[in-house]
């Protein structure tokens, strides 16, 4: 299932640890990176590339939030919806993500752009509301700001 590149890196990794499950979680990363999400095969993999038990790789990958157990769109926005973003528009904030570009919370645009998750809380309270998309990070939202961010991912 991975290629020879990916099992060059696992081994990278595996190699900076004295325990082999050290490198579990960056292990996942790496599958999540190259399928796009953690698929039973895809966590099956992992668990025999790092000869871990199958339910000791489910656990860990079920436990973090980072980690897609279906399949995302080619954006992933995570909103965050804690005290301080919500206090400052964030509930707003993912009613117009939904209006504007048809995805749902915990779902995939009809056309594939973009997944919607909420978050429990990104760490951004002092410049609320906040989200990130992919890995970039963005803070102090509006619409008009979100609109001009999203724009950006084609």
């Amino acid at each position: 299932m991975f290629n020879e590149t990916v099992l060059k890196e696992i081994d990278g990794i595996k190699a900076q640890y004295p325990e082999r499950r050290s490198a579990l979680l960056p292990s996942l990363y790496i599958a999540q990176r190259e399928f796009g999400w953690l698929s039973d095969e895809a966590m099956q993999h992992v668990a025999k590339t790092l000869n871990l038990p199958e339910a000791e790789v489910r656990g860990a990958a079920s436990f973090y939030s980072m980690f897609r157990h279906k399949p995302a769109g080619r954006h992933v926005i995570q909103l965050c919806t804690n005290v301080s973003c919500m206090i400052l528009g964030a509930e707003k904030l993912v009613d117009f993500i939904a209006g504007k570009y048809g995805v749902q919370p915990n779902s995939t645009s009809p056309d594939g752009r973009f997944s919607l998750v909420i978050m429990e809380c990104i760490g951004a309270c002092g410049t609320a509301p906040a989200m990130l998309v992919n890995t970039d990070f963005y803070d102090s939202l509006s619409e008009n700001r979100i609109e001009e961010i999203l724009g950006k991912y084609k």
